[in-house]
């Protein structure tokens, strides 16, 4: 399963990508506005971004209907090659990503919240679909079965659609949808400090350390 670091930040960005532990990496509005990106700096500092990674990088359009969808698209697709145009799961967001799979540049339909809603983004040609996992719990539904329900369409027909899970409130989610199949996960930096840590490994080592004096 390829780990995309979800930030804006380039600090962040840079670290874990200097680590070897993220393939590529997804930014919404929320999370350039929290990096402190101005309107007019955004598509330099994505094309920072792409420099650093050089898997996927996401980008999410401002726009809301298909046409100014399309012209911002086309612009954010020259930044660099790596660049995947986010559109929201509506109506105008599945038309500008049929046009778009026609013209060659790849989409991430995001804000998926049923497996129905996936269907027809694949359908529409989307390279990445992410369905999220963390707001369909917090609304008492079941996220995890949201990825199993998308892969066993995925996989019944064939789509070379990505699934991209999303959303997470704990790794324990992550290692879930990780058996299930999803083709990526995309993590918050807090939550992939928690992928290597455990506290028995701590333990084990403070012991080993100790024992090693001892001799």
């Amino acid at each position: 399963m390829l780990i995309y670091i979800d930030s804006a930040n380039i600090e962040e960005i840079s670290k874990y990508q200097s680590y070897g532990f993220i393939d590529g990496v997804t930014t919404n509005p929320s999370l350039i506005a929290k990096a402190g990106i101005k309107p007019k700096n955004l598509k330099n500092h994505l094309s920072k971004i792409c420099e650093i990674v050089k898997g996927l990088v996401s980008i999410e359009v401002y726009a809301t209907n298909y046409e100014p969808m399309l012209q911002e698209a086309i612009e954010y697709s020259m930044i660099a090659k790596n660049i995947v145009i986010k559109l929201p799961c509506t109506e105008g967001g599945l038309r500008a990503c049929k046009t778009l799979s026609g013209k060659n540049i790849k989409t991430n339909i995001t804000l998926v919240f049923s497996p129905l809603q996936a269907m027809m983004a694949a359908k529409m040609g989307a390279t990445i679909v992410s369905p999220f996992i963390g707001r369909v719990e917090d609304a008492l539904f079941d996220g995890i079965e949201l990825i199993t329900q998308c892969r066993e369409i995925f996989d019944n027909y064939d789509f070379e659609t990505k699934i991209l899970s999303a959303s997470f409130r704990s790794n324990k989610q992550i290692a879930q949808i990780a058996r299930i199949g999803s083709d990526i996960a995309t993590v918050s930096p807090e939550l992939l400090d928690t992928f290597i840590k455990h506290p028995f490994t701590d333990i084990g080592l403070e012991k080993f350390l100790k024992d090693a004096k001892i001799h």
